[in-house]
Order: C-alpha cells, then structure tokens, then sequence
C-alpha cells in the first residue's frame, strides 16, 4: 500500500505557471509570502501531513469512533496528532492576525486542506468546518462574540462546527424546526435536534463552538426566518475560563459508509430547556451568515476531492508499478509490471489528468477570494469576488466527482486486490462518496451555478472569463502539441457559449427545462476551464523547456498531461451540449406509475 507524498512539485507549478500566485504577493501584508516561503511551508505541511496524519488513516478507520458516558471518543492517536497540529501553528495559517492567526494568504489554507485530504480525510473535516465556523463569526459576530470566541477558535484550543440539517430540513433548510427563544438579558433558549453534525463532539479540545440554525417564534416561514446560533458546549465565564456544561448533548452517532473515524453525531439542544444560545447577525438573517460558511465549505469539499484523488493516483501508481501480470502487446515473453499495458495506463493518465485539473480550478477559485479580499482596487474586489462566486460550484462539484471517479478507477487499476479493504484502496472510495453529497449535493451546485451565478452582475463574470479563454486560444500556435490544445479547448469554448446562450435564455422561460440540463452544464462548464487551466500550463511548459530552463522530463510531462486531458477527456464533455439543450421533456415523459413498472 502506498503511504501518501505531498505532491508538492504539481502544487508549485500550478501555483508560479497557471494561477499567477505572484500577483498574490503584491497585497498588503504578502510581500514576503513568496519564493522560498512557499517552498517551505509547503514542504514542511507535507512532511506532518505524510508522517503525522497518513499513519493514523487505516487504524482509525477500523477503530472508527465512539460515545462513552455522553462523550464522543475519537480514535487511537487522533487527539495527539490533533495537539502536534495545533502546536505547529497550522490551524491559524490563513486566519485573521487580529485574533492570533497568521495571516497569509486564504490560498494556503485551501492547499494545507488537500494534504489533510489525501494524507487522512476524516481528521480534516474538524479544522475544515472549524476555519468556516471562524470566517463566519469574523464576518458576522458582534465584537464581544469575537473577543471571546475567535481567539481560542484561531489557535485551535477549541473546534467550530455547522448546525444546519434536521431528519425534515436537508436541502430543504427552510422546513427547520429547531426553535430560539429570546431571553431579558440578550442571550436565547435554543431547543431542537439537528442530524449529520460533524465532530459534533469529541474529545480532541475542550470546548466545541456549534453554530446553530434555528427559527423566533415569530420568525417568517422558509428560510427568511432563520437566524443563526452560537453554541457552546461548554459556557463561557467572563474572565474567558470555561464554565458550566451547557444543556446539548451528542444522542448517537451515525453508522456511515466511510469517514468512520469522523464522529457524525445526531445532536439534541435544550432537553431541559437551559441550551443558551447568542445571536450571530442579525435576527432572521442566519442564511446569508451562515452561507460565509458554507461557501468556504464547498471550496474546501472539493480539494477534498482533490485530496482524495490524488491519494488514489498514488495507490493506483504504485501498484500498477509493482503488479507484474501478463506480456504486454508487442514484448518478449517476458511477464512486466501492469503498467506497461494500454488499459491501466488510460486509467492512470485519467486520473492524473483530472487531479491537474481540478488543482488548478480550485487553486484559482482562492485566488480569487484572496483578491477579493484584499485587493486594493475596488474594481478588481468586485471582479475577483464575481469569479470566486462562479468557480465555487465548479471546484465543489467537479472536484468531488472527480474524487470519486479516480478511486473507483484506482480500484480498478488494482484489480480484484482493490476490493479488498487491506489494500487501503477500498477505503479511499468509501471516504470520498460523501463528497458529492454533503455542503449541498453536485445537483444543488448545478442549480446554483445556473440559477444564481449566470445572471449575477448580468453576466459579466463569465463572459469575461470566455473572453479570456478565446484571446488563449487565438494565442496558441496552430500545431504541435500546443495547437491540438488550443483546437481541443475552442471546441470546448464554442459548445459551452452555445450551452450558456441556451440557459440565460430557457431560465426565464422554464426554469425546470434549464434545471434538467444544469449538472452535465456543470461537467461542460467546469472541464472547459480546465483544459483552460491545463493549457496554460503547457503553453507556460513549452516556453520553459524552449529556454532550457527546469526539469526537461516534468516539463514535458505537463504539456502531454494536458493534452490528453484536450483530447481524451474533453470530447465526451464537449458532447454534452446536446442532452443539455433538450431541456425536460424526457425527463417527465413517463408517469409516476410507468417509473414504477
């Protein structure tokens, strides 16, 4: 079984040759966050995440977790590695300075988040929601709640977590019942139940922060009258010690496929009627609180993907390097490694080829929030904002997909080995298949992307990046490898402008029509501004090795990558276009009682 390496080279490149990271350190505060910083944050994140995390992946997925007298258990090692976490300063590295964090760049939080992924999913889902949980109560708490809270949230003396889902409410938030009751000295009774709370409890900190979803009594029906909640499992004395036990309590933990050693725990708030609660917001606002969060969580569930799939290339990798089975075509009668024949090699190039992508969409989609965030120039605030709100959908839904798709190919590249769970393999599907699921469903981000993001700002954030991807194109030479890619993408560029045209138009005719066909735009979408992204970095590669400069191998390696990405992966996605301008029409052409027949 292949123990997990930082792929930090790929993460370098795509970083210095295709997102532009440099323009990063032109912000306020960044200067130095360049060069060498790179390289070694990058590296020593590697080195905890492969040494420290990796080990614990298989033990605590058997053990997974467990609730003794009221309190949530957490596998054999995961406390102490989450103490050398916190010790190396790693829960701070993108947080506000203001509160203990260190300040650089968002962009090192997202990359920090897949080598959790790849190296142990399911201890990366507490700092992933505990950094949500902080970003919300920074955007959105009154001084006195960041005071308390943020400091030790930062440090990570304490995890954060999201309250949302209810057995009624998952998608759905609307329909929530959980109820808020409004107290003379400024504080709120929360009373309820909430279902799929990760890390709910454990026993990793001391205290547990929940950020709870829940509704006044006078509160408008639907999600206009949500307000959100700051819990904590245990209060808060004045002089910032930790006081009484707070009336909430994990009632059980849920039996999952995968991710056994995250405590998914079913919550109850208030049995006696004593759960206090203090308002994030304002009253009746909790959506678009909450929705800082869920944002960010999205972003972050695809580079688990990512993390997860990049896992997989290198199980797949490996074993297909030492499985020796069969001549290949053309050879001796000398028996070779798997590798060497043309199916598994389709595989591994797929996998590979997709991780690329996908890092670098996700990679990009922080940039922009990063300039969002601190650019100087309001225009490109506004700009970057716009283009992180469009690439969100796309990093969480392709990403995760693709997450899923590499495992069950690293399976398959494993043989009958890979269904078998001391090969690990087993393990990295079973832990990715939430990742389309949960911080709404791929089908959700469709509709968001279709539904919300087209029309934001009349459109200008994608025809802007269309705009951008065309000039590309129309710069690339006409042959060699740069010209099939240049060929491949504007392909690519005029089914998707044809997809879009049809959208803006059917979504104010027949939203449902356009809905039928918003996940394989999604899949249009999110592959043509990969190939994009990939071939920058060729064009970028090309240049390089034209000037003798770099690793000659590597750097023909990215330009062949991306272009089997252009020419074996992209075509079934440029053929899309058709099924996603039928619209609905067959989609409801059979009644409930012929689906049942």
């Amino acid at each position: 079984m292949a123990a997990y390496v930082a792929p930090v080279r790929d993460m370098r490149f795509v970083l210095d040759h295709v997102i532009g990271y440099e323009d990063l350190t032109k912000l306020p505060g960044y200067a130095e966050a360049g060069g060498d910083f790179v390289a070694t944050i990058l590296e020593e994140a590697g080195k905890f995440t492969a040494e420290v995390l990796g080990p614990l992946r298989r033990s605590a997925d058997a053990e997974g977790a467990r609730i003794e007298n009221g309190q949530v258990r957490t596998a054999k090692g995961f406390a102490e590695a989450y103490r050398q976490y916190v010790e190396g300063g790693w829960n701070g590295i993108s947080l506000d300075p203001a509160y203990g964090g260190q300040g650089l760049p968002y962009i090192f939080g997202v990359i920090l988040n897949e080598m959790i992924a790849s190296a142990n999913t399911a201890f990366g889902l507490c700092p992933m929601l505990n950094h949500g949980a902080t970003e919300a109560l920074l955007a959105h708490g009154s001084d006195e709640l960041k005071a308390t809270y943020l400091p030790k949230l930062i440090s990570g003396e304490w995890t954060g977590t999201m309250n949302l889902t209810e057995p009624q409410a998952g998608t759905d938030v609307g329909a929530l019942r959980t109820k808020a009751e409004r107290q003379a000295d400024g504080t709120y009774l929360i009373s309820g139940q909430k279902i799929f709370i990760t890390y709910g409890d454990h026993d990793m900190t001391d205290n547990i922060i929940h950020l709870v979803l829940a509704r006044l009594p006078d509160a408008p029906a639907g999600t206009k009258g949500i307000s959100l909640f700051l819990v904590p499992k245990f209060l808060v004395n004045k002089d910032g010690s930790l006081g009484a036990r707070n009336d909430l309590r994990p009632v059980s933990l849920e039996h999952k496929l995968g991710i056994h050693a995250s405590p998914t725990c079913v919550m109850s708030y208030g049995d006696n009627g004593r759960c206090v609660g203090y308002l994030i917001g304002e009253e009746n606002k909790g959506m678009s609180c909450m929705f800082t969060m869920m944002n960010l969580a999205r972003l972050g569930v695809g580079m688990q993907g990512l993390g997860v799939a990049e896992l997989a290339y290198q199980q797949a990798l490996g074993y297909a390097r030492e499985r020796v089975q069969g001549k290949p075509i053309g050879a001796s009668d000398a028996k070779a490694p798997i590798l060497e024949h043309p199916d598994v090699r389709r595989m591994l190039l797929t996998i590979k080829a997709s991780v690329e992508a996908v890092r670098a969409i996700g990679y990009l989609n922080a940039k922009a929030i990063d300039l969002a965030h601190h650019a100087a120039d309001r225009e490109e605030r506004w700009w970057n904002q716009g283009l992180a709100d469009l690439l969100t959908p796309l990093s969480k839904a392709y990403g995760s997909d693709v997450g899923v798709e590499a495992a069950s190919l690293a399976i398959q590249v494993h043989g009958g080995m890979g269904f078998i769970e001391e090969t690990g393999v087993a393990q990295t599907l079973r832990d990715v298949r939430i990742t389309p699921i949960y911080e709404g469903t791929n089908g959700v981000q469709a509709m968001d992307l279709i539904g919300r993001k087209l029309g934001q700002d009349a459109g200008e954030h994608w025809q802007a990046l269309f705009n951008r991807i065309e000039a590309f194109v129309n710069d690339l030479p006409p042959d060699g490898d740069l010209g099939a890619i240049a060929d491949g993408v504007g392909h690519a560029l005029a089914a998707l402008r044809r997809a879009t045209a049809w959208m803006m138009a059917e979504r104010e005719q027949s939203l449902r029509a356009a809905a039928a066909g918003a996940t394989p735009y999604l899949r249009l979408f999110a592959m043509t501004v990969g190939a994009y992204l990939l071939g920058l970095g060729a064009k970028r590669a090309t240049a390089m090795l034209a000037n003798g400069e770099g690793d000659a191998a590597y750097l023909q390696a990215r330009v062949v990558v991306a272009r089997f990405y252009v020419e074996q992966l992209l075509p079934p996605a440029v053929a899309l276009v058709e099924p996603i301008v039928k619209g609905d029409a067959l989609l409801y052409a059979l009644s409930v009682e012929q689906l049942a027949v």
